[in-house]
């Protein structure tokens, strides 16, 4: 009978193992944001084909719209065609939902870490 190793879906450490290294938790911090970078790049590339597409938008006014789509701001200027103003409330729904999962993405290190840390000391006190 073999004993592997379960895997997770997260790749943290389990409240049995010892906590990670500085260094590597900033390894994993980077990790982390470039997942999110990535994510971002993927979204304004996203809404800028789209105000593109739909709007026939130059370049940068497609990537002003939506950059302040995705950051929460809303339009610039007034959309023209019905599959304009559909995609634009369709990618400001998905923009909610992309700024909620790149927060995860930035927030579960440094919380998984202050989690694993205290479950640490509470095993040392106990002790």
């Amino acid at each position: 009978m073999s004993h592997r190793k379960k895997r997770s879906l997260v790749p943290f450490e389990s409240k049995d193992q010892p906590l990670l290294s500085r260094a590597a938790f900033a390894w994993r911090l980077a990790g982390s944001l470039a997942w999110a970078v990535a994510m971002i790049a993927f979204s304004l590339a996203l809404g800028m084909s789209g105000y593109r597409y739909f709007e026939g938008m130059d370049w940068i006014d497609a990537y002003a719209n939506a950059s302040m789509i995705l950051s929460g701001m809303g339009p610039l200027g007034d959309l023209k065609t019905w599959g304009g103003k559909f995609f634009a409330g369709s990618y400001a729904l998905y923009s909610g939902l992309a700024v909620v999962i790149v927060t995860g993405f930035l927030l579960a290190p440094i919380v998984h870490r202050l989690l694993h840390k205290f479950h640490l000391e509470e095993a040392d006190a106990k002790d």
